[in-house]
């Protein structure tokens, strides 16, 4: 008796594309692996521990800008908000901690504690779709503002007066305090975090940025979530909140709008959501032009900033610093091309990539928009290396203020932990060229290997594929290379 095996036919190309696409980045889940993080998350108190120690800091950032000296180096507000903080938020928190700032920021405390009036408990009953009882009006958000671009405005907006920003105290408290009252009066007549999700400034960029992170929540299995009737995660029940974010987790694929409060982990009633440890950069979607613009409006104002603070070019920075020096002319011609390249010279110049990427693909059926919203995820990890590199002189330069403003946070000579002394001394300044060089090329690699699986999914055969990335890597060397100028010279 004679057996006949069948070969296995070879796969096409675009069979050995989804392949690709489907392929799963390893995950760990650091709830099952560590059960004291499981119990701790799941606490009442989780996020509250949290939030404490930011917000008895943010408390004394308040009275430091309003009452202290208005010597930036020697005053907390100016120090720990833009030196220490943005330092440890852009190079550390982001990159490996996803949005757990939202989880501890102090600035939407208050607003939520005034739709829940309680600290730790939670409340049963029903507002609205939610099973939870709320305070406020608890009004819907508007559906043509289920964006982010009053976010993407209002951080340009606020990154325009930058100079005035990171230098006076007193405008430090007032921008902080500011948000903290934006914050309440939203959460009093909005349901949940509107504020957070749609107007506070700094979420935009860290929903953007959040991508790249090594930590997300998931669900750990859809097909749990498909069978479970209550929906708890995003509805709330007696042992946690409705997703402030209004996230059901059945679906949740991106890091973008997840605030990191771990409600979901306390009220699903199937114990299936995870907190996984996964690859640098692992998210590669860019689903609308509003994110597709965050990413544009970083990138131009990382690379103004290192003209402006890293360049030799003073007549810029006299008009950055108009409050100073009465050039306000010279600050309009400043503005006009802060906002213009941001919003719109890198767009025009990145569609014009993108155009020749889909021509020199040969591929009729994607179109230009495509291309261009999918290989805009480029300018995520090259940003938020740029960032970071930008970043690393205000605490390598300035990060001994630190020490002495910890004994003297108002200004006032004060010594309480007899550091107030402490002089400048910048920390190895020989290294830092280097540290930079290695962050920017960082930054490429991610670009342009995450650029070649957007190009695996994007396009139907390889030989496409791998043509469209020609234009799209050309502009991500441009763009190293530019800051690779502006940081060495």
């Amino acid at each position: 008796m004679r057996i006949q095996i069948k070969s296995k036919k070879p796969d096409s190309d675009e069979q050995v594309l989804t392949n690709i696409w489907k392929k799963q980045e390893p995950r760990i889940d650091l709830l099952k692996k560590f059960p004291i993080l499981d119990k701790f998350v799941k606490s009442r108190y989780f996020q509250n521990l949290l939030i404490l120690p930011s917000l008895i800091v943010f408390y004394m950032i308040l009275i430091a800008g309003f009452f202290g000296t208005p010597v930036g180096n020697k005053n907390i507000a100016i120090v720990f908000t833009w030196i220490l903080w943005w330092f440890l938020l852009i190079a550390i928190l982001v990159p490996f901690a996803s949005r757990i700032w939202c989880a501890m920021c102090p600035l939407p405390f208050f607003g939520e504690l005034a739709q829940r009036l309680t600290f730790f408990r939670v409340r049963e009953g029903k507002t609205g779709p939610l099973k939870n009882k709320m305070f406020g009006l608890n009004r819907k958000w508007p559906r043509f503002l289920k964006n982010i671009w009053v976010q993407n405005i209002s951080f340009l907006a606020l990154c325009t007066f930058s100079a005035v920003l990171v230098t006076r105290p007193f405008v430090t408290a007032m921008v902080l305090g500011s948000m903290i009252i934006l914050g309440i009066l939203f959460a009093l007549v909005y349901r949940l975090r509107v504020f957070c999700s749609y107007i506070c400034p700094v979420s935009g960029f860290l929903s953007l940025y959040s991508m790249t992170s090594t930590l997300e929540v998931r669900s750990r299995s859809t097909d749990e979530c498909k069978k479970c009737k209550s929906k708890s995660c995003i509805t709330g029940n007696e042992k946690g909140y409705g997703c402030p974010w209004f996230i059901y987790m059945g679906k949740h694929e991106r890091n973008n709008y997840c605030g990191l409060c771990m409600e979901c982990v306390k009220s699903c009633p199937n114990d299936n959501i995870a907190l996984n440890l996964r690859p640098f950069a692992s998210e590669t979607k860019i689903k609308s032009f509003d994110e597709a613009w965050k990413g544009f409006i970083m990138l131009g104002l990382a690379m103004a900033y290192s003209i402006i603070l890293l360049g030799t070019n003073g007549q810029i920075k006299d008009w950055a610093n108009a409050l100073e020096t009465g050039m306000w002319t010279g600050f309009l011609k400043y503005s006009g091309i802060l906002w213009s390249s941001s919003l719109l010279l890198l767009p025009a110049v990145f569609l014009g990539f993108s155009f020749l990427s889909k021509l020199i693909s040969g591929n009729k059926e994607v179109s230009v928009k495509e291309v261009f919203l999918n290989y805009s995820y480029v300018i995520v990890p090259l940003g938020l290396l740029s960032w970071i590199a930008f970043s690393l002189p205000l605490i390598f330069v300035n990060g001994s203020y630190i020490i002495s403003v910890i004994s003297d946070p108002m200004g006032w000579g004060w010594d309480l932990f007899g550091t107030a002394g402490f002089h400048w001394q910048p920390l190895l300044p020989e290294y830092l060229v280097y540290i930079q060089i290695i962050l920017l090329t960082t930054g490429l690699y991610f670009a342009m290997t995450r650029a070649k699986t957007i190009s695996e999914r994007l396009f139907n055969t390889r030989k496409q594929a791998i043509r469209s990335l020609i234009p799209i890597s050309l502009f991500s060397l441009i763009v190293c290379f530019a800051f690779l100028r502006f940081f060495v010279g």
